[in-house]
């Protein structure tokens, strides 16, 4: 219950930071294209630095764990383990926010094979070190957050040495280790609506996570079954996503247009692949799945009303996710920011709020997901038919030469 108490502050936390080092992922990818040299290496560590943003969330998060854990209703019995383990998991923060900072710039070359290595090995060691700290050594939810910080700071330091040792062009160099201002600039003007969104994302869920336990135990338990399955799927579907901005950052940076729209087509088909396969077997085979989770055939049933929900709706996730990776690789990450909060977030809010107290259904939660997400994918290709970067950019370029 401790550690539970702390996913809603830990998500936000960490799904603001990976979105900021998604702006240094477009920056240092776009100077790639460009032969930008001096950018590239500028962007590079300005990046290693930014992950000192992380001992402000630790001093923060210790002076202010317990009003933050109260504001989520933890119960009086549960704040002083829930508390412990807020305080320790802190401390992992600059490691966590270094590795996806460091992750960012492997995949801004296309290297994205030593970032995967890296979290596998601290995934192995987390779980390695949670049962020596825990029923070993008895430390209970301090043990756990402890491993974390271990485990993360040894992904980190990891990549770091491998960003020592690299013959890429993102090879970094203690002693030009600094803050530019104009890298910083950019990269915070691109990641921070991203990592802005991708919080607010997670209070939308929160909330509609609130209103899912208000339904009993028993949808509790089956929507946590199906949502397992959810995280996994979702995570490869968003892959293409963060392809698209890389190669789409890269080429905008070459001037090779043609290759950023090719390259939205090419994410598009097998995004839309691997979306189809994805619902065909989890939704042809959900019940068997989650009977794996909990073989209670009423939680089974429950559990399987949000798989046919959700699921299907993954195809609009899919289309709207690789339009933000498409629009982000030119540079362009306050629209789509914009349209997810407003026609996720906003449709979310307004359902559990508006909606549901009228028909306490598990089902009608549900159809909260295809409703939001759906009407996020259409508002992105209006977004896409209007800014169409590649048309503009063509259309400015022609304007130079014609000058």
């Amino acid at each position: 219950a401790a550690v539970g108490s702390n996913v809603p502050l830990t998500s936000l936390m960490l799904n603001l930071f990976i979105g900021m080092s998604l702006g240094s992922n477009v920056v240092i990818a776009n100077a790639i294209g460009r032969n930008d040299q001096n950018m590239v290496k500028r962007a590079v560590h300005t990046s290693i630095l930014m992950a000192l943003v992380g001992f402000v969330v630790i001093a923060l998060g210790e002076i202010f764990a317990e009003p933050m854990l109260a504001a989520l209703n933890v119960p009086a019995e549960t704040m002083p383990l829930a508390s412990l383990y807020l305080r320790v998991f802190l401390l992992s923060m600059p490691s966590i926010l270094l590795y996806n900072f460091e992750a960012a710039i492997f995949r801004s070359v296309g290297i994205t094979r030593m970032p995967l290595q890296a979290l596998a090995v601290s995934t192995v060691l987390n779980i390695g070190l949670d049962l020596i700290f825990v029923p070993v050594l008895h430390w209970g939810v301090a043990g756990v957050a402890i491993a974390t910080a271990i485990a993360y700071t040894v992904s980190a330091a990891t990549l770091f040495i491998r960003l020592l040792k690299t013959d890429s062009v993102v090879r970094v160099t203690p002693r030009d280790l600094a803050i530019d201002p104009v890298a910083l600039k950019r990269i915070v003007k691109i990641g921070l609506p991203a990592g802005i969104q991708s919080a607010v994302f997670a209070v939308a869920n929160i909330i509609i996570q609130s209103a899912i336990n208000s339904l009993g135990t028993e949808v509790m338990a089956a929507s946590s079954a199906a949502m397992s399955l959810e995280y996994v799927c979702y995570n490869l579907l968003n892959s293409f996503s963060q392809a698209c901005t890389t190669f789409v950052g890269q080429n905008h940076g070459a001037r090779q247009i043609d290759r950023c729209t090719k390259t939205l087509k090419v994410c598009l088909v097998e995004g839309g692949i691997v979306a189809l396969t994805t619902i065909i077997v989890i939704v042809g085979l959900g019940r068997e799945i989650l009977s794996l989770f909990n073989s209670d055939p009423n939680i089974v049933s429950i559990g399987y009303i949000r798989v046919c929900s959700i699921f299907p709706a993954y195809a609009f996730s899919m289309f709207y996710e690789n339009m933000s990776g498409y629009l982000r690789g030119f540079g362009i990450s306050l629209t789509p920011a914009l349209i997810t909060m407003i026609c996720v977030c906003g449709i979310r809010f307004y359902w559990v709020f508006c909606v549901f107290p009228h028909f306490r259904t598990f089902a009608n939660i549900m159809m909260v997901y295809p409703i939001s997400l759906g009407t996020t994918a259409f508002f992105m290709v209006v977004a896409v038919l209007l800014c169409h970067p590649a048309r503009t950019y063509r259309a400015a370029q022609a304007k130079a030469t014609a000058r």
